[in-house]
């Protein structure tokens, strides 16, 4: 059977990584900030949240149980490929990963990040760290991406079959006050948002014009479903800049506060920003929000990310498929929640530029 992936000869999955043991967590969080001048004591307080859950991050094993759901997907569509993960941060990292598939003969990989939405952080920074680790591979090696897919059918089904189920657990609030949903992602300087997705960028950029597209339609989605219109909003979590530096806003406990003060009695929060459980998700979500969220009297559920949700993982194939049929030179249909949403299947060389370090290669 003719592989749908050519010319594509393997996948690489690509994620940020974490540490599995205590002693991992220092070497992790310094190669992480590395050339940011982060002081030790903030690297000491953060490593104090990986060391209270034995200084393991979960990433590294939702990402391992995303790879395996992959291949199980893959081999169902009659696509046998290997399929490798390549961590940023931790091991197994990308040019490990890239000159093994390289040893088994791939020349041209497919790569897909376990970052759904445009910006310096979450997409030109895992591609310029693909072109580092390229250039460590003896072999002549090829990288290509899909696209960014948080409007993707698949992603958007996740989220919505997670909130609602949140919903649900948590029960009909009072009807002068129905269930919160506070769509959840990671904060960023205020000048990374603004040169998120290709250019030209406009104010706020397309990282908050992704999520807030992304945390509309899954609102509606959960209001049909359950048979009543919930209020949302969207919130930042893991802040972690100086402090004169301008991050999005607002910070997720201090919107906690407010939803309270305005008579909201329950909450559930939904990290659309994020496709796995890790630490920002159990450590400011599951510890620090719900605390306060309990604090101010809240009735709290966090939704599960999207993880290996069959139709997540569906779609992502779907998108290999899609960019592999592009590369063939085919025509192809945008497959996104609206026909407003970006329709690019190739990213161009100047998205999501870093405002102050342009110009760094990029596979």
């Amino acid at each position: 059977m003719t592989s749908t992936l050519q010319p594509y000869d393997a996948v690489l999955l690509v994620s940020f990584g974490g540490p599995e043991s205590p002693e991992e967590v220092m070497p992790f969080l310094l190669r992480v900030t590395a050339g940011r001048g982060i002081p030790q004591t903030r690297l000491d307080h953060v490593a104090e949240r990986y060391l209270a859950r034995g200084g393991v991050s979960p990433i590294n094993a939702e990402t391992r149980a995303l790879a395996d759901a992959l291949r199980t997907e893959l081999e169902e569509r009659g696509l046998s490929l290997p399929l490798a993960i390549g961590n940023r941060n931790s091991p197994p990292f990308l040019s490990e990963a890239l000159d093994g598939l390289a040893q088994q003969g791939a020349r041209r990989i497919l790569s897909v990040t376990t970052s759904a939405f445009p910006s310096y952080p979450s997409c030109r920074q895992y591609q310029e760290n693909v072109a580092d680790a390229l250039a460590e591979v003896v072999e002549d090696v090829e990288v290509d991406r899909i696209r960014h897919y948080a409007h993707h059918p698949g992603f958007v089904a996740a989220n919505v079959e997670a909130a609602t189920e949140a919903v649900r657990a948590l029960g009909r609030a009072q009807q002068h006050s129905p269930t919160h949903l506070v769509f959840v992602t990671h904060s960023l300087p205020v000048d990374l948002a603004e040169t998120s997705g290709p250019p030209p960028w406009q104010s706020p950029g397309s990282y908050v014009d992704w999520h807030r597209t992304l945390a509309h339609n899954v609102a509606d989605r959960v209001s049909l479903s359950v048979g009543r219109d919930l209020p949302w909003s969207l919130a930042y979590c893991s802040r972690s800049g100086a402090p004169h530096q301008a991050w999005l806003e607002p910070d997720v406990n201090d919107h906690l506060t407010v939803l309270a003060d305005r008579g909201t009695t329950q909450v559930v929060l939904v990290p659309i920003g994020f496709t796995s459980d890790h630490m920002e998700v159990v450590w400011d979500l599951d510890t620090e929000a719900v605390a306060h969220a309990e604090s101010l009297g809240l009735k709290v559920r966090r939704a599960r990310t999207a993880r290996t949700d069959p139709a997540f993982v569906s779609g992502l194939v779907d998108l290999m498929e899609e960019r592999a049929a592009v590369a063939r030179g085919e025509q192809v249909l945008p497959n996104v929640i609206d026909n407003g949403s970006p329709g690019r299947y190739v990213c161009p060389g100047d998205c999501c530029p870093h405002p102050t370090r342009r110009g760094a290669p990029t596979a």
